[in-house]
């Protein structure tokens, strides 16, 4: 059959988030869900919000309601360069973008930074949204061999700096999505030294910084190398991801095109959402519904583990997370965590199979569980179903080997 419509050939890069895809199933009732990056709903300050929104529409009803700056609201950017000044992070307010989401910001890099052909270096694994963000503009992905602290500074040393050169790695140093782990101090200052040598820029991405468990992470890498650092962050994890509000940093030389290429995707980040939002968090909110939610994670993080322990057959591996919302399993050899799903769905549980976090060589015994939207008790019924599902696939497994 033939069409009218032409599609640009960064179309056939586009394709579907295996995370977003699974939500759906999981809408279904009684689905147990360990599938979804969702922040629990019940860490959301609907009352602070609720007031915040009557306090804008009083006292500046024509200016929240009207188009604003494309670089964002005013205040805001400088809260946020005065936030991430605790981090190490030192950056002026004109340097803050205010995006939809720090998804947006992924999307802007990608634009303004990635030509097709040219390297782009990301973890092993890394996360599946950033690839979806830089694949349309057809860079040459290159996997950086990676550990339980992310990846290795001898990875980062060898990337090409010759024409075309590697625009920048990607990395995600803080409760990594999907795998959990964290950058040591250590680490960082040898990935920035690294990146340094080889003449390769850093885009870091942290979403997940203020949900550690025991203590903070190490200082950010744009405390280390800033004018070779794009900083990322987001309001959704820590407030409410329905406003759709993040941020990126950036230097100077770089500021105004990220600007222009967000002019042409939507003009301006919601200005509403930006006032109320900083009419929460002016007054130090934050410092006090933060630790809330990770006193409530870290419940939920325990409750895991017990039932992996518990419940997994021998052979599974994964790492407890010291912050962040995830569990990164390995499954014993010769199961696949995709050809698993359905089996799971039907049991009354979800989980993201880990093929899709992967550039190259997808490793189909991964899968990533989420801890944070269910219960305690849910979460150990959940692992226990997920526990008698593997235990029967390698029976199966089992019986069919000769």
């Amino acid at each position: 059959m033939t069409t009218l419509w032409t599609q640009a050939r960064r179309a056939a890069r586009m394709n579907p988030s295996i995370i977003r895809e699974i939500l759906k199933v999981t809408e279904k009732p009684g689905i147990l869900s360990m599938a979804g990056g969702l922040p629990s709903a019940d860490t959301f300050p609907v009352d602070a919000l609720k007031a915040a929104c009557d306090r804008v529409l009083t006292a500046s009803p024509r200016e929240a309601l009207q188009y604003a700056p494309s670089e964002g609201y005013g205040p805001l950017r400088e809260w946020v360069a005065a936030r991430v000044a605790a981090l190490g992070v030192r950056a002026h307010p004109e340097q803050v973008l205010i995006t939809s989401g720090s998804q947006q910001g992924l999307d802007l890099v990608g634009k303004v930074l990635c030509d097709a052909g040219a390297p782009v270096a990301v973890e092993t694994p890394t996360y599946l949204g950033a690839l979806q963000a830089f694949a349309p503009c057809e860079p040459l992905f290159t996997s950086l061999v990676s550990d339980h602290e992310g990846p290795r500074p001898e990875a980062i040393a060898a990337l090409p700096h010759d024409a075309p050169g590697t625009r920048f790695s990607y990395l995600l140093p803080n409760y990594q999505n999907p795998t959990g782990r964290v950058m040591s101090a250590q680490r960082r200052e040898d990935v920035v030294a690294a990146s340094q040598r080889a003449r390769v820029p850093i885009v870091e991405d942290n979403p997940y910084g203020d949900l550690w468990f025991d203590e903070p992470p190490p200082p950010a890498l744009a405390s280390l190398w800033p004018e070779g650092t794009l900083y990322l962050g987001s309001f959704s994890k820590v407030l409410t991801p329905g406003f759709r509000l993040g941020y990126l940093i950036a230097p100077k030389e770089l500021f105004p095109k990220l600007l222009q290429a967000k002019q042409a995707a939507d003009l301006h980040t919601p200005g509403f959402n930006q006032r109320v939002v900083h009419e929460v968090v002016q007054d130090g909110f934050l410092d006090g519904h933060i630790p809330a939610i990770r006193a409530r994670y870290k419940a939920n993080r325990d409750a895991m583990a017990e039932a992996l322990r518990k419940h997994l057959p021998p052979g599974c591996d994964w790492l407890s997370p010291q912050g962040g919302m995830f569990f990164w399993l390995r499954l014993p050899e010769g199961l696949d965590a995709m050809a698993l799903l359905p089996q799971a769905v039907e049991a009354g549980i979800a989980f993201v199979p880990g093929a899709a976090f992967y550039a190259h060589q997808p490793d189909a015994r991964t899968l990533r569980l989420s801890f944070v939207t269910l219960t305690p008790p849910l979460i150990r019924e959940g692992v226990e179903k997920l526990g008698r599902l593997l235990h029967a696939a390698l029976a199966i497994a089992a019986e069919a080997t000769p």
